[in-house]
């Protein structure tokens, strides 16, 4: 069940119009934190947002379910009940509930699953899958909503990031340059 706070996130998404799979990213990001803690497993990357949209959908974000043939069927089903739910279309049977043993088990599944680098890769690889002018059109959608101090901040952030990997990638080449000379 997702932290209040997520769903108010979620919700002053939606208020300030950022489009519905920027409200769940608010659901991914409180279950990539619940696996680096070791409270929930994930054997991988995508189970883990799989996860974290099927949250987003019961809490009401109005996230379609996928087309057929884009998933499989039992995947496609758990989405249109998630979001039929979600929607108030349909009452749940009973709340979802986990039993120790499987709680026990999931805590013993990897953590390295919601890491910087598995993170960074299954966004390239989802990023490969679409045209440069489907991202394109993402971009300039974000940079509208996101207002002007958002972009500054964005801006200074990335100033700040690159910065910092420079002095990072500089300090490894003169290591590797006194290591290659002793």
């Amino acid at each position: 069940m997702p932290d209040r706070k997520t769903i108010e996130k979620a919700r002053r998404d939606k208020r300030e119009g950022k489009s519905p799979s920027t409200q769940a990213g608010e659901f991914i990001h409180e279950e990539i934190d619940k696996v680096r803690r070791g409270e929930h497993g994930a054997r991988s990357t995508k189970q883990a947002i799989a996860i974290g949209l099927s949250e987003a959908r019961r809490a009401g974000v109005d996230l379609p379910p996928p087309k057929k043939g884009k998933v499989k069927e039992s995947t496609r089903k758990s989405a249109e009940y998630a979001y039929e739910v979600g929607q108030g279309q349909r009452t749940p049977k009973h709340r979802p509930k986990v039993s120790r043993a499987v709680s026990e088990v999931l805590k013993r599944e990897p953590k390295n699953t919601a890491s910087h680098e598995a993170l960074s890769r299954q966004t390239k690889a989802a990023a490969s899958h679409r045209t440069t002018e489907e991202r394109s059109a993402a971009a300039e959608k974000a940079a509208e909503t996101k207002g002007a101090s958002g972009r500054s901040a964005a801006a200074r952030k990335a100033a700040q990031t690159k910065g910092a990997r420079g002095r990072k990638q500089a300090a490894e080449k003169a290591a590797k340059t006194r290591a290659h000379h002793a």
